[in-house]
């Protein structure tokens, strides 16, 4: 989120694309942020995955994240652009290895991975 907060400040205008995956629709974090960021910013694409409950008349992707999904939605790896992947580990290293298989240079796709600290 800090990355898409920041474009909007610096008022850039790369194409930007986020595939969002949340269990349900109300769990969407900074749902309503990232609606009025779109809305004012042609360049910035937002796509949402819901894996447990969809809304009634739902028409977005309704599984996890996976090389099919990433195949229709991410960039071709021809244009050679960084991608992000954030989220827990083994999510991180699912979609990374699956983005890997579709071509992106594992180099330029960067991750940042996320989960419990403790016991």
């Amino acid at each position: 989120m800090a990355m898409i907060r920041h474009r909007g400040a610096a008022s850039s205008d790369v194409p930007t694309r986020l595939l969002y995956s949340s269990r349900s629709y109300e769990e969407i974090i900074f749902r309503k942020e990232l609606e009025n960021l779109a809305s004012r910013d042609s360049a910035l694409e937002v796509i949402h995955t819901l894996t447990c409950s969809r809304p009634q008349g739902w028409t977005g992707h309704d599984r996890r994240i996976d090389a099919e999904m990433l195949e229709e939605v991410a960039w071709s790896p021809d244009e050679s652009l960084l991608v992000f992947v954030c989220g827990p580990t083994s999510f991180v290293e699912g979609v990374a290895d699956a983005l890997v298989r579709l071509g992106h240079d594992p180099a330029r796709v960067k991750t940042e991975r996320f989960g419990p600290t403790g016991g």
